[in-house]
């Protein structure tokens, strides 16, 4: 490193770096592409919390439908929905199954039938709510209790929500590559809004760095010189691109707080039901996830500015005569 005057005064900037490296291009760049990080963060955090809640909750819950339901058994005393919920509740791998009341039926069918007496005439199958224990059985042996079931009570059907489960951690996983991509993308474009700005620095500040260069200072001076005005302005616009992206993500975190609600008894109670317990811990603010990596903003864009000068720098420096 070059040996400094003891006659420069504190702070000389013999580069010139504040006119070479300017104090509001750079950070406000930085800043967009910190916005834009944020959200990624946030699609790839609520994309993994939403697909841990499905798999969950959806994921373990079946829906079980008996045909004539207060028609005798084909085997043993009472009826047919009663021998199938005794099948169910002596299982292995069911934590829990309940029959559903005629008015948790009446509420999940009004929006199709409405509110009149004529869906009493309706020979309606007894629906029986399911929720498996964790791990759940494979499917082999889903199978053979849906044989058990069909033998004590023929025509018995049973609803398994593995298929869309499966389709929306599909969708999910999309989601996040998506997100990670995007991601990838923005550190992308920061290291080359970096570069650029550091090498128009070099442009403008050429004969000065000629000059010093020519005086003894050496590569790793100059890049290090550069590359310290290039962290603070990027670790700058990383504080703000991340303060920008903290009200939308609240105001996200607001939109979703009427899934928080909760669902309603039934087939579909265990997939709103963990929906909105997802949404409803988003809304109670922003994920533990996203607070811990939201401050790693301004580090990251720190770091890419000083590596982005550094190289960009010492590559212009090999190319001087």
């Amino acid at each position: 490193m070059a040996r400094r005057s003891p006659l420069r005064p504190p702070g000389f900037d013999e580069l010139g770096l504040k006119r070479a490296l300017a104090d509001r291009m750079l950070p406000s760049l930085v800043a967009a592409m910190a916005f834009l990080a944020a959200l990624a963060l946030a699609g790839w955090v609520g994309a993994a919390a939403l697909a841990r809640h499905w798999e969950q909750g959806a994921g373990a819950a079946l829906t079980v439908q008996v045909p004539q339901p207060a028609d005798p058994a084909a085997a043993g005393g009472g009826s047919r929905q009663d021998a199938v919920l005794a099948l169910l509740r002596a299982a292995p791998g069911v934590a829990q199954a309940r029959a559903l009341s005629g008015a948790e039926l009446d509420a999940l069918l009004r929006p199709w039938l409405g509110a009149g007496p004529g869906r009493r005439a309706l020979a309606l199958p007894g629906v029986i709510a399911v929720r498996l224990a964790a791990p759940p059985p494979d499917p082999p042996a889903l199978a053979a209790l849906h044989a058990r079931l069909a033998q004590a009570a023929p025509g018995t059907l049973m609803e398994q929500q593995g298929v869309w489960i499966d389709r929306l951690l599909a969708l999910v996983r999309s989601l996040q590559a998506s997100a990670g991509a995007a991601l990838l993308v923005v550190v992308a474009v920061a290291a080359a809004v970096i570069a650029v700005a550091t090498r128009a620095g070099l442009a403008a500040r050429r004969e000065a760095i000629e000059i010093v260069h020519g005086l003894g200072a050496t590569d790793g001076y100059i890049a290090g010189r550069f590359a310290a005005r290039a962290t603070l302005l990027a670790a700058a616009g990383g504080v703000a691109g991340g303060l920008a992206a903290l009200p939308v993500l609240l105001a996200l975190a607001h939109l979703a707080a009427p899934f928080a609600a909760g669902g309603d008894a039934g087939p579909a109670g265990s997939a709103a039901r963990s929906l909105g317990g997802t949404m409803g811990g988003i809304a109670s603010g922003l994920p533990p996830a996203l607070w811990l990596l939201l401050p790693g903003l301004p580090l990251a864009a720190a770091a890419i500015g000083f590596l982005t000068a550094q190289v960009t720098v010492r590559r212009w420096l090999r190319q001087l005569p």
